[in-house]
């Protein structure tokens, strides 16, 4: 089971990053129990979690220094999850955001973000797309002592190569299709049997 210490950073799934200030022990309806009062950074509001319940909500470090230049990377590798049904893909996109990876916040942002060039978003999606990149650029920040507007022109640059690099794959697949095509045309072709012209006889 995790465990963590006063001044630890730890992210609470969907809510962003906190500092567990306090870990003390509460009765209540007659049990006791362990807790970690945590300060959010983003609405300087107290949360207390359940020590034994720790994995359940998905309580976790924030990302190492080493983790930001791959997590930019995924957010510039043009690799979208899509999906054409909007029950199918907000069901799914609600999962990653509950698990607490910011790797899976990573890739709601992207989806959304692909997804709003095209259409105008659903207002859940809306708030969806926005609150994945504050958890995003909130949790980078932190970890890199950078201001958050810093941040965040980074993420929609790499956003940005994202579509770019989206685009010139979905590129070269068309053209391997083509290519495909025409050589099974060709194959084809070269298969037909010649069928030899017969003259009549002369009566």
């Amino acid at each position: 089971m995790l465990q963590f210490e006063v001044g630890d950073k730890v992210i609470y799934p969907n809510q962003g990053l906190g500092i567990v200030e306090r870990i003390e022990t509460r009765t209540i309806m007659g049990t006791t129990c362990g807790f970690y009062s945590l300060r959010m950074a983003s609405s300087d509001t107290t949360v207390l979690v359940p020590v034994d319940n720790v994995e359940d909500v998905g309580l976790r470090r924030a990302i190492e220094d080493h983790e930001v230049k791959k997590l930019f990377n995924l957010l510039g590798n043009g690799k979208i999850d899509s999906h054409q049904n909007w029950k199918g893909r907000f069901k799914d996109n609600s999962n990653k955001m509950r698990t607490g990876s910011l790797y899976d916040v990573v890739d709601v942002l992207k989806s959304l973000n692909h997804l709003s060039q095209s259409k105008n978003l659903s207002f859940r999606e809306k708030r969806m797309l926005d609150r994945a990149k504050f958890l995003v650029v909130s949790e980078i920040s932190e970890v890199v002592s950078e201001p958050s507007e810093t941040i965040e022109e980074r993420v929609e640059k790499a956003l940005d190569r994202c579509l770019a690099n989206r685009e010139r794959q979905l590129a070269k697949e068309s053209a391997a299709r083509a290519k495909a095509s025409e050589a099974d045309e060709a194959s084809e072709a070269d298969e037909t049997p010649e069928v030899a012209e017969v003259t009549p006889a002369s009566p």
